[in-house]
């Protein structure tokens, strides 16, 4: 009998239920505040998250499943969301045209990594992007957004900690100590 791969896992009704109402409600949250949705492929260029990641970092260095396929390039199983994204709002020239562009996104990540209790080689990641905004009340705004989707699921009593890595400035006077 062939098993599933270690680190990654079926899911059947139960669980499918769960993150459909996960999703779903992501969904409706998102939407309300003007965002839409937007789908990348699963297998992306390397390259770009070894530019968009980083080369150092332990997602690129040590953890992505990457191969050479048919066509002799180097492609990778996204390993999150942001970089893939980020390559769409360019190519598609949206930087060019659109001067507010919001999209979240879902769906299976993977990185080889070891399997830990909760922890998969594949996992499921949603996210937002903003392109072309820099607003602290869009932030407000997005903090609101993470607490009003974690109530509606039923998720209540919780603090939101906020912390900053202050500004350009800051940060370089930060690293001179």
């Amino acid at each position: 009998m062939i098993s599933v791969l270690k680190g990654m896992k079926d899911r059947y009704s139960d669980d499918v239920k769960k993150y459909d109402l996960i999703v779903d409600t992501a969904k409706s949250v998102f939407e309300k505040y003007g965002f839409e949705r937007i789908i990348t492929p699963i297998l992306e260029e390397t390259e770009l998250f070894r530019r968009g990641v980083g080369d150092e970092t332990d997602v690129v260095s040590k953890e992505m499943y990457e191969f050479v396929d048919k066509g002799n390039r180097n492609v990778t199983m996204r390993p999150e969301g942001t970089a893939g994204v980020v390559r769409a709002y360019l190519e598609a020239g949206f930087h060019k045209s659109s001067p507010i562009v919001k999209w979240f996104y879902n769906g299976p990540m993977y990185r080889y990594e070891a399997p830990q209790k909760g922890r998969f080689r594949e996992f499921h990641q949603m996210g937002i992007e903003m392109f072309g905004v820099r607003s602290a009340y869009l932030d407000a705004e997005i903090i609101q957004m993470g607490c009003e989707f974690l109530e509606k699921l039923g998720i209540t009593g919780l603090t939101v900690e906020i912390n900053s890595l202050g500004n350009i400035d800051s940060r370089k006077n930060t690293s001179m100590i």
